[in-house]
């Protein structure tokens, strides 16, 4: 798979996502690095997560300093190829994923655990 068009497309649907925020939110949003990747590393496996997992919030979650047990700042990161093969190849679905996996990492960076998350849709 070309990692060019996967790469625009989750860029472009993160942006979106994070022009929809509130304000206060929004801000915070823009703070969070998003990177994206082919798959997740071996490193991610070994923790215990699945090989087809689509998303992953890693690092200090907002309002908590960085200690001496967690020193990565937060990020964001996408699998594009994940996200890709469970949008079966449509862009639509593809964009609409990435958006959603996005606010549902993002709800992890501001504290919110996997019920917060579901909560609000965003499982």
């Amino acid at each position: 798979m070309d990692h060019e068009l996967p790469t625009k497309l989750a860029a472009d649907a993160v942006g979106a996502a994070q022009r929809r925020l509130p304000p206060e939110l929004r801000a915070l949003a823009r703070g969070v690095a998003v990177h994206y990747e082919r798959k997740p590393r071996a490193d991610v496996i070994d923790e215990g997560f699945p090989p087809d997992i689509l998303g992953l919030f890693t690092g200090a979650a907002h309002g908590t300093e960085l200690s001496a047990d967690n020193l990565t700042p937060p990020q964001i990161l996408l699998y594009l190829e994940n996200l890709w093969e469970f949008a079966e190849g449509s862009e639509d679905v593809f964009r609409e994923e990435v958006e959603r996996t996005y606010l549902h990492e993002l709800g992890h960076y501001l504290g919110w655990d996997e019920d917060d998350v579901a909560a609000r849709g965003l499982d």
